[in-house]
């Protein structure tokens, strides 16, 4: 039996889940609650909907649909899970959909309206969920807790996008998930380290703390990279695409693997080069002075590690640098990024930052690790 609980937060669409799901896993970083927050609808809107201006938002996201594929995809990653999980399910699930919600050991359900609270309810218990809260969602006003124990029930308000709630509906949720997940940083780093393919490890978290550092910074690469010797290598923690991408190329050409809460310790794939680029991403390529901006998208909701472990991306010109954007799992883009580590230089585009690429490899004097590159 899987030891890590992980809990559906619920709801009908528009009640606000993906912001509250944010703001819960914002104050579980907090408190140093080992989590994962997995997106279990074809939208996936990560922490980037919530970090980056809602014009960049409406680019970045891909609306996508259910399948019986993504279905059974999801539901394997939630019972094979590596750590305690927030899921963000869809509003509107099917029977066949709800596999996903029987994966899943606890429920937080969200709406605006007692009767969608009461539909939510009934599915949880059909589902054998345990009910940690019931929540009404409203915009304006203040949060009120109607029943503390053995539900937290009440009205949550503000979850709005691009505004972190912080009432105390919030703070009492996260307190009560923070004893749902209560596991140490030691247990869980032992755990998963003893069963790390290679000696050398890289903890971020821990990189983090000893440095000073409360968030990364460009400017960080250079100092991080000095530290750590060019071997085979295993990297866990969290951490922006560019820094992963920067530790691989460092390594490289030696084996690095990546921790992943869904999948474990996993190898980016090996990718080739050539004129029939891979259909499971869409790419799209963009000349600009000096560098060519190379943007890949999925091209299904879901991207399934085991089948692609091989595959192929455009050939570009080795005499230009490289600008990589998309959203992708972070397995992913690193294979991308070591798949292009032969042209003069290589930049890496967080969604945060979308019109701006980070400097993860250089062989070019006019530029140095983890300057920013606009795109534009």
């Amino acid at each position: 039996m899987n030891p890590f609980p992980a809990v559906m937060i619920g709801g009908p669409p528009h009640s606000g889940k993906s912001v509250l799901v944010y703001a819960l896993s914002q104050a579980l970083r907090q408190a140093q609650a080992a989590h994962y927050v997995l997106r279990a609808c074809p939208d996936g809107e990560g922490d980037w909907s919530q970090e980056t201006p809602a014009d960049q938002v409406r680019l970045l996201r891909q609306k996508g649909q259910f399948s019986s594929a993504f279905v059974e995809r999801v539901r394997r990653d939630i019972e094979r899970r590596h750590l305690p999980l927030l899921v963000d399910v869809g509003g509107k699930p099917t029977l066949e959909q709800e596999q996903i919600l029987r994966a899943c050991t606890h429920a937080v359900l969200l709406a605006a309206t007692p009767e969608g609270l009461a539909e939510w309810r009934e599915r949880a218990e059909r589902c054998g969920l345990i009910l940690i809260a019931e929540l009404q969602s409203v915009l304006y006003g203040e949060d009120r807790i109607d029943e503390a124990t053995p539900v937290l029930r009440g009205v949550i308000s503000k979850l709005e996008r691009q505004h972190l709630p912080d009432g105390v509906m919030v703070q009492k949720l996260a307190e009560r998930l923070q004893h749902l997940f209560a596991f140490t940083p030691e247990e869980l780093r032992e755990r998963l380290f003893q069963q790390a393919p290679t000696e050398l490890i890289v903890d971020l978290d821990q990189l983090a703390r000893a440095d000073g550092i409360t968030r990364w910074q460009p400017a960080d690469l250079p100092r991080v990279l000095a530290e750590i010797p060019p071997a085979d290598l295993s990297i866990h923690g969290r951490g922006p695409n560019w820094l992963y991408a920067a530790l691989a190329l460092h390594a490289a050409p030696q084996p690095v693997f990546l921790f992943d809460p869904r999948l474990g310790w996993v190898q980016p794939p090996v990718v080739e080069r050539g004129d029939q680029p891979s259909a499971a991403l869409q790419w799209t390529l963009t000349p600009k002075l000096g560098f060519t901006w190379l943007e890949a998208k999925p091209a299904q909701p879901h991207l399934d590690y085991d089948e692609l472990q091989h595959m192929i991306a455009p050939a570009l010109d080795p005499q230009r640098g490289v600008i990589l954007s998309g959203k992708l799992p972070l397995w992913l883009l690193v294979g991308l990024a070591l798949a292009y580590r032969q042209h003069p230089w290589l930049a890496v585009v967080q969604a945060q930052q979308y019109s701006n690429g980070i400097i993860v490899l250089s062989r070019d004097e006019q530029y140095r690790l983890g300057d920013v590159v606009r795109i534009g």
